[in-house]
């Protein structure tokens, strides 16, 4: 059985991460035009990496849930055969173990050169603008997937979803594209789909577990593995 699985801000929350938007629009009291797009980078660099140094250094301060863990349990049962995708920048599926992991939206602790475009994984702040170890340029940025930019991995995850038997979206809210897609292709895989939310968003998924995700991911993962 093939198993992808794709997760979102909800299942970082109940580790005391922001969601992307508050109520109010604002993402950490910024407009995300200000911080999350490639014209705010060229118009304001010093903000936007002050930004992103601010949010990596509170990774520090928070630490994977029973969600996450769960899901680590399943990988470990299905191995090469599960796929998860996140379209959360912070490591707290690294941190509880997970190896089978695509950041679609990159990743806090990975930085990119704009000259060379060489990736690595980078823990320190980028508002003193480090050179690049490989070109020696002061051109690095955020590995992050801003507005307007192509996610990373897509390739794979629709290769995954040609084959799955099993698709899962944790803690998404199902309106931001291309991730709220993959449960139609899914669907004409031929798979069971499975919600794990805090309330259903009507995606047409077969089957919905309505919940906070340190509850609901749990219990799903017992349900899959026939534990419960």
């Amino acid at each position: 059985m093939k198993l992808v699985v794709l997760t979102g801000a909800g299942i970082s929350a109940e580790s005391g991460l922001a969601t992307f938007r508050d109520a109010d629009g604002l993402w950490e009291g910024h407009r995300p035009e200000d911080v999350a797009t490639p014209e705010a980078f060229a118009y304001n660099r010093a903000l936007v990496q002050r930004f992103y140094d601010e949010r990596r250094a509170a990774l520090e301060r928070v630490h994977p849930n029973a969600a996450h863990h769960a899901l680590v349990e399943l990988e470990k049962e299905f191995g090469d055969d599960m796929l998860l995708v996140t379209q959360n920048v912070d490591d707290l599926h690294e941190r509880a173990g997970s190896r089978r992991l695509l950041h679609m939206h990159g990743s806090l602790r990975h930085v990119r050169c704009e000259e060379c475009e060489h990736r690595f994984e980078h823990d320190g702040p980028l508002e003193l603008e480090p050179e690049c170890p490989e070109c020696d340029t002061a051109a690095l940025r955020p590995d992050i997937v801003w507005f307007g930019e192509f996610p990373h991995g897509m390739d794979d995850i629709h290769e995954a979803l040609t084959e799955v038997d099993v698709f899962a979206a944790i803690g998404t809210s199902g309106v931001v594209y291309p991730a709220a897609g993959f449960v139609d292709y899914a669907h004409a895989s031929g798979a069971h789909t499975f919600e794990l939310n805090l309330a259903p968003t009507g995606g047409g998924f077969h089957t919905t577990f309505a919940g906070p995700a340190t509850d609901v991911v749990p219990r799903w993962v017992d349900h899959l593995l026939g534990r419960d």
